[in-house]
């Protein structure tokens, strides 16, 4: 984004979106609305709905920033009609483009969020019009949760799909872990995809199902691995959540207490290798030591898995001598060759590791000298 070809009074309301909304909306794409190309002035949202991206056109007009921007909205929704309008053109209610003011940095955040919750009560009810017994039933059951977001997929070359964002756990992860950066509130929610059956079904299949969590979860915990809980024929949503979230709860916060574990043992670490140069101190899954081996330095660096100690560390060595043609480091390749247990105290793990480098060094300096008589 070339931020001095955007006005001020655009770029400003643009700035506040994006830094202050809860939710990860981002830019795709900005042009300018002049001929010639002038000012960039308009620009496509990407914003976060029923663990997907809907795409919105934000329109301003250069010439004359002091107006509210259009929004144009993608071509499947040519029936969300998010304000009533009245008779001769009159907007029938106030909403945040008739109490437009373009000095306030935080309008396009109030009219962007306020039309996401519009068109969450407009999906909401293109689902709950669907002839479908199952799906009626199942919203029913669901109900009473907070937060649940649907979409309606439909197209010419696509089936019916009813599509549920449901949010999981009330336990708040942010808090959870103690130093935690994390801007946005991590969450973890189940995807439930409903094709839609204008028939009547005896047993119907279960739908689609899969877990989805908020990117920097990662960190901390694996939704990859998890395994979901079997979908038994006959069962409902209501009767499914609530064992998945008690699986849930209980690996999460054997998660949060393995960050202990792994802390416990970058500190053993440091006994027999000296202080860390750089460790992770939130999560506590990288670590990086300065070696020697008599004149031969070089870094030491850890990598620990979410499931250690049940899976050991990756190394790499790097020298601080050694150096490729580019003026790259000479990194060796990971190294998981070496002793290991999950049932040795972190004392021990630190000091096998330890003995294991002291051969193993020796070999690392062999190949940077190699590399170097290469590149000559």
């Amino acid at each position: 984004m070339t931020v001095d070809t955007i006005p001020p009074i655009i770029l400003t309301q643009l700035n506040y979106l994006l830094t202050h909304s809860p939710y990860s909306i981002k830019v795709e794409q900005m042009w300018s609305g002049s001929k010639p190309p002038g000012f960039l002035d308009r620009f496509t949202l990407l914003i976060p709905f029923c663990l997907d991206y809907i795409k919105w056109d934000v329109i301003y007009n250069a010439q004359f920033p002091l107006l509210p921007p259009d929004v144009i909205f993608g071509p499947e929704d040519e029936s969300f009609r998010p304000y009533p309008v009245g008779r001769e053109g009159e907007l029938v209610a106030k909403n945040s483009l008739s109490d437009w003011n373009c000095k306030d940095p935080t309008r396009l955040l109030s009219l962007i969020h306020e039309l996401r919750s519009l068109y969450m009560a407009y999906q909401k009810k293109r689902v709950g019009e669907v002839d479908d017994e199952r799906l009626k039933f199942e919203i029913n059951t669901m109900y009473s949760r907070e937060g649940i977001e649907m979409y309606m997929s439909s197209g010419v070359d696509k089936p019916e799909e009813v599509k549920f964002a449901v949010p999981l756990l009330e336990m708040d992860l942010n808090k959870m872990v103690a130093g935690s950066t994390w801007r946005h509130q991590q969450k973890i929610y189940l995807q439930v995809i409903y094709p839609v059956s204008r028939k009547y079904l005896a047993m119907a299949s279960a739908p689609r199902l899969k877990l989805i969590s908020s990117p920097e979860l990662k960190a901390l915990f694996s939704i990859d691995e998890f395994r979901l809980p079997s979908w038994l024929e006959g069962m409902c949503m209501a009767e499914y959540l609530p064992t998945l979230e008690e699986m849930l709860e209980s690996q999460i916060r054997d998660a949060v207490s393995s960050i202990e574990v792994r802390r416990k043992f970058i500190t053993a670490l440091a006994i027999p290798f000296g202080r860390p140069v750089e460790a992770d101190p939130v999560f506590c899954r990288k670590a990086t030591f300065l070696a020697c081996s008599g004149v031969f330095t070089f870094l030491v660096h850890f990598t620990l898995p979410l499931q250690f100690p049940r899976q050991q560390p990756a190394l790499m060595l790097q020298s601080s001598q050694h150096f490729h043609s580019g003026n790259a480091p000479i990194k060796s390749a990971i190294l998981q060759d070496y002793p290991w247990s999950p049932r040795w105290d972190v004392a021990q793990m630190a000091e096998r590791i330890f003995d294991y480098l002291v051969d193993e060094c020796l070999n690392f300096k062999k190949h940077c000298n190699e590399v170097l008589v290469q590149q000559r």
